[in-house]
């Protein structure tokens, strides 16, 4: 049993970035609809794809890089991740009570680990989360919006009584 058995398929990472943006898309609605907070669904589901991203490539590495003689790439994604950080908070601004360049900000985040994935040799897998990255940015925005607009109607209608 060698390293190569602990190495996940392509398919089972796409199945496990799709775990977790569904997941991180739920946590990001209950945010949005139901404590009205800025960092909604597009957010919550694009950090949480990074992350899962940021771990994929972890493994990855450890994997097929095992015993190489002093090459430690995980310590180069460590760095990645604590840099990106720092740029994604630059991104973020408070205007009064509202809060902008959140999504933007974990965008950036995905991308950062989608780098360290083309970095590693792993192409379709950052093919694949840039997609789901695009879908994002653009259908989940339609769909918060909606739920948004299916939340607020009735209380809307309850406030003319």
């Amino acid at each position: 049993m060698g390293p190569e058995y602990f190495a996940d398929p392509t398919i089972v990472m796409y199945e496990k970035l799709l775990l977790a943006l569904f997941l991180g898309v739920l946590i990001g609605a209950e945010r949005a609809i139901l404590a009205k907070q800025p960092a909604g669904m597009r957010t919550f589901g694009l950090v949480a794809m990074g992350a899962c991203l940021f771990i994929i490539s972890g493994n990855f590495v450890d994997t097929h890089y095992l015993g190489v003689v002093n090459f430690n790439p995980s310590q180069v994604v460590a760095s990645v991740v604590s840099g990106i950080g720092f740029l994604g908070a630059g991104l973020i601004i408070f205007r009064g009570d509202t809060l902008h360049g959140v999504t933007t900000a974990a965008g950036l985040w995905v991308a950062a680990a989608m780098g360290v994935a083309v970095g590693l040799g792993m192409y379709a897998v950052a093919v694949f989360t840039t997609l789901l990255t695009l879908v994002m940015f653009t259908g989940m925005w339609f769909v918060e919006n909606r739920f948004k607009h299916w939340v607020a109607a009735p209380a809307e209608a309850g406030s003319n009584l």
